[in-house]
């Protein structure tokens, strides 16, 4: 293992943290942003609306980006624009200046998204064995570090506008520092990278239908767990805003052993068991008779579902040459699964009830275990490597 290699798998944890750090300030000063503008809940609604569907239309035209560029290209233009959009974000004065500017920063983050997880399949490949788990755990890492960071600004009295600059100028020269560590993606001919943009192969499909399972399961619990724990289950605010901080340290506890664990049992298995441990945990939330017992579950659901987006962006990138595209459509796939699932469980809950409507969470957590179970079985090393280098004569 080369000094280099090292750095790059350095360099692409550091991506994933500031990553979380950027997307993360500006989620928990979202009340400051509505005192700022005077905007009503609808506003804020549609602001994050605005972003997401930013990112996911980046998302979306990756494929080909990728295909021409590789990942450290798009990283070293993409990951510095994330930290300037969210000043921009910052400094708008007006609403429609807002959705403006949150729909450059959401587009920025689409694209620094399938590209850090396809940098992190190249760290993976020159590697040799599973990383992406780590990697995923570097984004709580820094979702964690938003909410503290957040904490101490609205201690120190910081309005949006200073909290988000400062946090945008600390990134930015880090982020353009660390760009040098980035390993190039697979060198591919002109045939074989117009092959990738054009087609994938079914498994790739599979794989998104996975991830967008498992974005939905945390769309669902990042938006929805506070008010259940609060509503129908009579918490105490404090009491309710455990709930998503729990759930993100169970992701993390879950994503730092990941990556052993795979190497021991397997992704295939693996998967098919976080499935049905998501749908077992969950239904202990559901079912738990006050909320400390649905807090502390929380924490086993975040445990179970940490790794299967990870493992099926890891598992999209090794089913092709390059990983780039394939981390795009999968990637693209999930991100969907993460803005419709909110606003779904809002349509059943105002239909039923909000247990009910998160009762999706348990159904969510089976077919990701179904789906994995058609996932195909792992190849030997050698007949990995006889199958790529197949692919590549192939395409060539």
């Amino acid at each position: 293992m080369t000094r280099d290699l090292r750095t790059a798998r350095t360099g692409a944890v550091l991506t994933f943290v500031l990553a979380g750090l950027l997307c993360g300030s500006m989620t928990v000063r979202i009340p400051a942003l509505s005192d700022k503008l005077g905007l009503s809940e609808a506003s804020i609604g549609v602001t994050l609306l605005v972003w997401g569907l930013g990112a996911l239309v980046t998302m979306q035209s990756m494929r080909g980006v990728m295909a021409r560029l590789g990942s450290r290209s798009v990283l070293r233009v993409g990951a510095p624009l994330c930290a300037v959009t969210l000043a921009l974000l910052a400094l708008a004065p007006t609403y429609p200046l807002l959705l403006g500017a949150a729909a450059l920063f959401g587009m920025a983050f689409g694209a620094v998204d399938v590209a850090m997880n396809a940098q992190g399949s190249t760290v993976e490949r020159a590697y040799g064995r599973p990383l992406m788990n780590g990697m995923h755990a570097g984004w709580c890492v820094g979702a964690i570090s938003a909410g503290l960071f957040g904490t101490v600004a609205i201690a120190a009295g910081l309005s949006f506008t200073t909290h988000l600059i400062l946090v945008a100028l600390v990134s930015l020269p880090v982020l353009v520092f660390v760009s040098r560590s980035y390993l190039p993606d697979p060198v591919l001919s002109e045939r074989a990278a117009a092959a990738g943009r054009r087609r994938m192969p079914p498994v790739v499909y599979l794989l998104g239908v996975i991830a967008f399972c498992a974005f939905m399961v945390e769309g669902t619990i990042a938006d929805w767990n506070g008010l259940y724990l609060r509503d129908t289950l009579g918490a105490a605010e404090a009491v309710a805003a455990l709930g998503y901080p729990v759930f993100e340290a169970g992701m993390l506890l879950g994503r730092l052993t990941g990556d052993r664990v795979r190497a021991r049992f397997g992704a295939r298995g693996m998967l098919v068991t976080a499935g049905l441990s998501t749908a077992a945990t969950f239904a202990v939330v559901l079912s738990a008779p006050t909320a400390l017992v649905a807090v502390g579950a929380m924490l086993l659901v975040g445990v179970a579902v940490a790794t299967v987006s990870p493992m099926a962006l890891s598992l999209a990138g090794g089913a092709t040459a390059n990983p780039g595209p394939a981390i795009a459509q999968t990637g693209a796939m999930g991100y969907a699964g993460l803005l419709l699932g909110p606003v779904i469980i809002g349509f059943v809950s105002h239909a039923t009830t909000l247990r009910t409507a998160l009762g999706l969470a348990v159904v969510l957590g089976v077919l990701i275990a179904l789906a994995a179970r058609f996932l195909p079985r792992p190849a030997t090393p050698s007949a990995q490597e006889e199958t790529r280098e197949r692919e590549l004569s192939m395409a060539a």
